[in-house]
């Protein structure tokens, strides 16, 4: 449905003119950049876009501040667009403190809260869903703004953008997709990588309008740019622009470029945006050399001041390099809800702890697959659709990277997302949104955004599901930094740690296992949120600490009941925070009772339990009795047969065990 109709368009003489300063200043600055890497003054990756320089002006110029802007790697021009000021992004390619992203995002991951400026992304398509998200917020929160998503051609092949204009079409979010078709991905000519090299069709598939535009025009481009902005304000949904441009430099400063010839390169160079608007101005007798001369003294005065800025600047202290990793969470007050105490399964307490955090915060709403009107793939959601509706309780595709991605980006424009992955192995498919993007913005961005997400997800085994569908991955994600990583264990727990959750400045990650949610348990009377820094002694001993989480509680404490009738005391540490890990109540315990046994589902090798043998034996060593035991499941897929999944998995007669062996020393 390409459409080329739209609102009257009209540019002033005066804007002609701020589209060949603001066209010339990208330019400058990029070529100023190039010299700076020679001189070693920049480094890292350095991704130039000369050629492109219309695309960023003319977009940029329709745009309202109150827009949200997604980038890509190569984003120094959409950042001076925006009026990101040249100092703090020059200061920022230097590393400096000084810089938009407080130095540590450097060329490719400019930040800036003020312009809500979300960043450049490194990984090809990653923005695609945080600009999916952050639309999404802003139409929640009833605002009439944009969110505007640059990337290249590369990045149709990515699932990602299939993710994100399905869903962008899917709920009708004003999102402008615009793809800087540079003809090459990398170093791969389109024709070889795409089956269908015209972009603009693939988003017409998802029924989304659509437009092909000559990308070294920046008159067409700002037209096109009025269509597709009026038409999203109108309430018509996410809009495409390919703008079909060419980037006459490398694809970054490590590349020879051995795939183009140079006759190519100066073929587009003849019609590249500059010289054909400068020569449309002059011919139009808009703007003479005079004119012409005045502005490029300008910009030359503006690059020299912001590099003599950058050299001056100073490089953030050493001693900071712990900060703005993760934000500054409101001090924990305990919050009950009126209600009597009650047994329930622990499925019920987790749906109970959804309700309350539904009914105390407007901003919370929930997005996965199935969680609405199948009711949760554990029925954890069900009924939830029904009193909550389906703006706060949302059905997704198919999709892990698209919506988790878009819940960062929700997340980041104010709202209090709870995602929902059905099982923790379909985590991996959205591991990079929650790896590269949730763990990494607070830092990247030098501090200004935060992404207050959870992310809920079933783990574990015992339910002969075979490989696939039973891995208990939570050590994986407790090893990055950024996170933070909740095991509830408990009906108390699962009901109130997604309370505090929700007030935490930085994305938590709930791991409920499978095995708990038939159980049974108490909610206590006024149960409420609940501190998520803190283990939790669940039963006091005096011979030996077991240490576990999640749905190895139970047969720890089982393993402990059996063992106080041998005469053993076994103190049952749980964990619950996985991270960051509560190390002062380990080694307060292991120092007491000198020996201690770990049980993680995890596989043995790069463990969890690796991570707290190691604690220990640094902080309490010389305390310690007897060699540190690990119960652990087997190093084996998990197997489909009930008593080959029992076998492989941490079961309590192990457990017991272990203790004897350890006692026996």
């Amino acid at each position: 449905m390409t459409t080329k109709t739209g609102p009257k368009f009209n540019l002033t003489h005066d804007e002609l003119l701020e589209f060949y300063r603001q066209m010339l200043r990208i330019r400058r600055f990029e070529e100023k950049c190039a010299e700076l890497y020679q001189a070693e003054k920049i480094r890292g990756f350095l991704h130039l876009a000369i050629g492109e320089e219309a695309i960023a002006a003319a977009i940029m110029r329709v745009l309202r501040p109150d827009d949200a802007i997604v980038s890509t790697y190569r984003e120094h021009g959409h950042a001076l667009a925006r009026g990101i000021p040249m100092r703090a992004i020059m200061a920022e390619m230097f590393g400096k403190a000084a810089g938009c992203s407080g130095g540590r995002g450097g060329s490719m991951h400019l930040f800036d809260k003020a312009t809500r400026f979300y960043g450049g992304n490194a990984i090809v398509g990653g923005g695609l869903p945080l600009a999916v998200g952050a639309a999404l917020a802003d139409k929640m929160q009833g605002h009439d703004s944009i969110a505007v998503c640059f990337f290249g051609e590369g990045a149709v092949a990515e699932g990602e953008f299939h993710e994100s204009l399905n869903l962008a079409a899917l709920w009708k979010l004003p999102v402008l997709f615009v793809c800087e078709n540079n003809l090459y991905a990398m170093g791969t000519r389109l024709d070889l990588s795409e089956s269908q090299p015209d972009i603009h069709l693939k988003a017409q598939s998802y029924n989304m309008p659509s437009e092909v535009v000559d990308g070294m025009d920046v008159v067409a481009l700002a037209a096109a740019a009025h269509r597709a902005v009026a038409a999203i304000r109108n309430g018509d949904g996410p809009y495409f622009l390919e703008c079909r441009t060419y980037r006459f430099r490398a694809h970054s400063m490590f590349d020879p470029q051995l795939y183009r010839d140079k006759a190519e390169v100066e073929a587009w160079k003849a019609k590249g945006p500059l010289l054909r608007f400068r020569t449309w101005l002059h011919d139009a007798h808009l703007m003479q050399d005079d004119a012409f001369q005045a502005v490029e003294q300008a910009v030359d005065a503006e690059i020299e001041d912001a590099v003599r800025f950058a050299d001056a600047a100073p490089w953030e202290p050493v001693e900071t390099l712990a900060q703005h990793v993760y934000g500054a969470p409101a001090p924990f007050v305990p919050a009950a809800i009126p209600a009597p105490a009650r047994k329930l399964t622990y499925r019920d307490a987790a749906r109970e702890g959804l309700r309350a955090a539904f009914l105390r915060d407007p901003r919370v709403f929930m997005m996965g697959e199935d969680i609405g009107h199948y009711g949760g793939c554990y029925a954890v959601s069900k009924g939830m659709l029904a009193e909550f509706g389906p703006e706060r309780i949302r059905d997704t595709p198919l999709s892990e990277s698209g919506f988790v991605g878009a819940g960062i980006g929700a997340a980041m424009s104010g709202m209090r997302p709870i995602v929902e992955v059905m099982t923790v192995n379909f985590s991996l498919l959205a591991l990079d949104q929650i790896v590269n993007s949730a763990a990494t913005i607070r830092h990247m961005s030098g501090g200004q955004f935060g992404v207050p997400l959870v992310l809920r997800m079933a783990t574990g085994a015992g339910r002969q599901l075979a490989a696939q569908h039973s891995h208990s991955l939570e050590g994986w994600f407790a090893h990055i930094p950024g996170l933070k990583v909740l095991a509830p264990a408990t009906h108390e727990d699962v009901f109130g740690m997604l309370l505090t959750a929700l007030e935490d400045p930085d994305p938590v990650l709930i791991f409920e296992h499978v095995m708990l949610y038939n159980t049974e348990g108490a909610l206590p009377e006024n149960a409420g949120a609940v501190d998520i820094s803190k283990a939790a002694i669940r039963r006091p001993g005096s011979d030996v600490t077991l240490i576990t989480y999640g749905g190895s509680l139970p047969k720890t404490l089982a393993a402990a009941q059996e063992l106080a009738a041998q005469g053993v005391s076994a103190e049952v540490i749980d964990l619950r925070v996985l991270r960051p890990l509560d190390t002062a109540t380990i080694i307060a315990s292991v120092t007491k009772t000198r020996r201690a046994v770990i049980v993680d589902e995890g596989w043995r090798t790069g463990s969890l339990s690796a991570e707290i043998f190691a604690i220990i034996v640094e902080q309490a060593f010389w305390e310690l009795d007897a060699p540190i035991a690990r119960v652990c499941s087997t190093e084996v897929p998990i197997p489909y047969p009930r008593h080959l999944e029992e076998a492989a998995l941490p079961q309590t007669p192990a457990i017991v065990a272990a203790v004897q062996k350890l006692m026996s020393k």
